[in-house]
């Protein structure tokens, strides 16, 4: 079920014009969070302004984000400010990196926010290829990553462990395919972070995360960025405590996910600018996308459906085995083509899309059944590879069957696939229609 906000309009090259450039609107702001940085803040500052001045063609700023830091962190940024003009400081009185840079980015009126850490880890000179397809329209988030095999990562044994196991679960729980979730070198279009950030949660060290799985999840385009990385000998932070947090927000996420809580369709592709939504003279909208996510589908529920005959009939004869292994099988594949294949989220109509699937079921069972019955007419005491060979070839047939009316009775219309843009309006608000 749709939210009524529609979507974002067509990524496009950012329009800097030469007003805008005289008057110094920046284009892009750099936040640096930080808690008790006295240290190590001034020098971070001025060698990424330097760093700035000397290579990013267009305005910009830096904007220290200080999020309830008790030593001398607040002066130290204050008077980088008075001094540099580019320079802003920006006091929090609770931490939380999370809740500085949505903080700052929710503010900020740059059309590309980045941050990155204070210990300036990462190498600068991936600095503008992060931001450079965001300025062009090319992508909606880049990160940079440790863990591309061009990277020249330098860190120790446990760090190394540690991000490549965060970075195994994320891909094995929430199916994350971006490779580096923990490096402090990231960036963002402007308008994505305004509807992106809200949904948000987390405050910490999981908000980029969760920030990158929502983004992911919603078909948003994410820039992986190789980068030079040093690690930090005499960085603060809490390994231990960091991943627990983690790993909590992994379950809240996924749980989020799992039951549809969240109205990623509020960010969801296309907009406007997707090549998969053009209209094709014969082929219908999403029917491409649709038969790769049913045949994935489709397989593992064959496979699912297969075990349980052969579990069932272990215990009972071949007609009650088909039956029960196809009502089971079914529930599960309505589910999971429901949302996977048709792209239908949230408990509205579930029910009756349940219902409505248990009756192409019954098409199917008649079909399986009806070829088990006619091999038993034809060999008295058929094997059981028998069994399971023309159990398969009447499954083939039923697929080709359910596809069809799942597209055309139980997911029909826009919920069945993405409406393709009128040519003339490649803009257009799809979520009215």
């Amino acid at each position: 079920m749709r939210t009524p906000l529609g979507n974002l309009p067509a990524r496009q090259h950012l329009p800097v014009t030469a007003a805008a450039l005289a008057a110094g609107t920046p284009v892009l702001d750099v936040v640096i969070p930080v808690h008790n940085e006295e240290d190590d803040l001034e020098p971070c500052v001025r060698r990424l302004h330097a760093h700035l001045s000397d290579t990013f063609p267009y305005p910009f700023r830096i904007t220290v984000a200080d999020n309830a830091s008790t030593d001398l962190t607040s002066a130290v940024a204050a008077s980088l400010a008075d001094e540099i003009p580019e320079v802003t400081s920006f006091r929090l009185e609770q931490k939380g990196r999370g809740r500085a840079l949505r903080t700052v980015w929710t503010a900020s009126e740059a059309p590309v926010l980045a941050y990155m850490d204070v210990d300036l880890s990462t190498g600068l000179n991936a600095l503008l290829p992060l931001v450079a397809p965001l300025i062009s329209g090319h992508s909606d988030l880049a990160i940079g990553s440790r863990l591309a095999r061009s990277s020249r990562v330098v860190r120790g044994a446990k760090r190394e462990f540690i991000s490549r196991a965060y970075n195994l679960i994320l891909r094995g729980s929430l199916a994350a395919r971006f490779s580096d979730a923990q490096c402090g070198f990231k960036a963002i279009r402007g308008d994505v972070a305004q509807r992106l950030l809200p949904m948000v949660e987390d405050t910490g060290w999981f908000f980029d995360t969760e920030m990158l799985v929502l983004a992911e999840r919603a078909g948003l385009r994410i820039h992986e960025v190789p980068v030079d990385w040093v690690d930090d000998p005499d960085s603060s932070v809490d390994l231990v405590r960091t991943a627990s947090d983690d790993l909590r927000g992994v379950w809240r996420v996924g749980r989020a996910l799992a039951t549809g809580q969240l109205a990623l369709d509020r960010l969801r592709r296309p907009f406007g600018d997707d090549p998969r939504d053009r209209e094709l003279s014969g082929v219908p909208a999403g029917l491409a996308r649709q038969l790769v996510g049913f045949c994935v589908v489709g397989v593992l529920s064959t496979l699912v459906y297969l075990a349980l005959f052969s579990l069932f009939r272990l215990g009972t004869g071949s007609q009650v085995a088909n039956a029960l292994a196809l009502l089971l099988s079914a529930l599960g594949n309505t589910a999971a083509n429901r949302r996977l294949t048709f792209g239908v989220r949230g408990r509205d109509r579930a029910m009756r899309h349940q219902a409505q699937g248990l009756v192409v079921f019954a098409i199917g069972l008649a079909l399986t059944s009806g070829s088990l019955a006619a091999l038993h007419t034809a060999t008295a005491t058929p094997s059981h590879s028998s069994e399971l060979a023309v159990l398969v070839a009447a499954n083939l047939a039923a697929t080709v069957l359910r596809f069809l009316l799942f597209r055309a009775w139980v997911f029909p219309g826009p919920e069945s696939g993405p409406v393709p843009a009128s040519p003339a309006s490649p803009t257009s608000d799809r979520s009215a229609r």
